[in-house]
């Protein structure tokens, strides 16, 4: 699976994937030149829609074998352990250069959940996820979660958990934001990485020999969008409209790019369109009211059509009203608003509940690219390690 020819420079490195959910990490890897080769997911409804999405994908990429499948679906504590898994994974030996990645449950990190904290049931996930690393020893590492993490009442863990990784590996972590990887949604989320010390070639500073370096060493705005992430904050951005009323087209090239208008898909094109009519039906004359641009209330939230969106869907079932027509948003329009590319299929209709949740779960795929790109950078500039 990984070749290193004298010049240092890999013909792929294979990436096991943790918490899978709808793969949306994972092509942004895939797209970045790395193979994932296995795959992690319990929930029995992201299995089928993986494998049905994913197979679309590839097979419209034109891979040799496009057919995706959960290679373990099933919760990490039925997995055997980090040893059982290296050999599922590599039967006739374990690989040297290898990556893992994933997203651990984090709703006991998040503001608008339990806040039960690393304590919780899924919050334990995240130092279950660090000890398989530790054990399994890949060349790099790639955790996401929420920001929360890294919240005064959670930070000191974050920080122990930072220590514990330093001694075997070289870490980083930073707040990104959707929006500077030119995703129209402004979702902010942590990533938390790691080169493996006895791989790194590079002389590191002082600081970077800590156990916890200070963050940002990784340079990760290199990888962002060049004109949106500089320009985006100093934009003139609309704000909520009189009813009836049309919003005029903005002129500012950054506003554009970043809107959701291009995320709709009109009406003469739905039935040509894959998953467009996969929506929650909308009987509320109260959210039919509402005027477009409204997203501050508590529920029927309804995005303005020039302006980026504050999420893919929030809540149980609660998914954003289109900015102009009684409807919600359809499937096909929030998987536009996390950058997922139009070969990504999922079957029609129900449960429409899963797909909604497992979407607004995934990690922005142009968001995953930059991600897996700057591993690529760090790799190649820490490890002398070439993809």
């Amino acid at each position: 699976m990984i070749q290193l020819v004298a010049s240092g420079k890999l013909s792929t490195i294979p990436v096991l994937s943790f918490f899978t959910g709808g793969g949306f990490l994972d092509m942004g890897f895939e797209k970045a030149g790395y193979s994932i080769v296995w795959t992690n997911e319990m929930h029995p409804g992201f299995v089928q829609f993986y494998e049905h999405g994913i197979t679309a994908w590839r097979r419209d990429r034109g891979c040799a074998k496009p057919e995706a499948k959960i290679s373990s679906p099933a919760q990490l504590s039925d997995l055997g352990g980090p040893a059982s898994i290296l050999k599922s994974v590599f039967p006739g030996g374990k690989h040297e250069l290898f990556g893992i990645i994933g997203g651990p449950p984090c709703q006991d990190f998040s503001i608008a959940g339990l806040r039960a904290g690393f304590e919780g049931n899924r919050g334990s996930l995240t130092h279950e996820y660090c000890r398989h690393i530790l054990e399994m020893h890949p060349a790099f590492f790639v955790m996401e979660n929420v920001t929360g993490l890294l919240q005064k009442n959670h930070r000191a863990t974050f920080d122990k958990l930072r220590e514990s990784m330093g001694a075997a590996y070289l870490t980083d972590f930073a707040k990104l934001n959707a929006l500077d990887y030119g995703v129209p949604q402004s979702r902010e989320r942590l990533f938390f990485i790691g080169l493996r010390r006895d791989l790194v070639t590079k002389e590191l500073t002082d600081d970077q020999r800590k156990l916890a370096p200070a963050n940002n060493w990784a340079g990760w705005t290199t990888e962002q969008h060049p004109t949106h992430r500089g320009k985006r904050k100093s934009c003139k951005w609309a704000t909520i409209e009189l009813p009836g009323a049309v919003p005029e087209v903005p002129t500012c090239e950054t506003v554009k790019a970043l809107s959701i208008n291009n995320c709709l898909v009109p009406t003469e094109e739905e039935a040509s369109t894959h998953n467009a009519r996969d929506r929650f039906k909308l009987n509320s004359q109260k959210a039919i009211s509402t005027p477009e641009g409204m997203v501050g209330n508590r529920c029927f939230k309804r995005l303005h059509r020039y302006r980026f969106s504050p999420t893919a869907c929030y809540g149980n079932n609660e998914v954003h009203l289109h900015p102009w027509l009684p409807q919600r948003l359809s499937v096909r329009e929030v998987l536009r608003i996390q950058g997922v590319d139009e070969s990504y299929i999922l079957p029609e209709g129900p449960s429409l509940t899963t797909k909604f949740k497992m979407i607004g779960n995934g990690v922005p795929v142009p968001m995953a690219l930059g991600v897996a790109t700057t591993m690529r950078r760090l790799l190649d500039e820490y490890c002398g390690l070439k993809l």
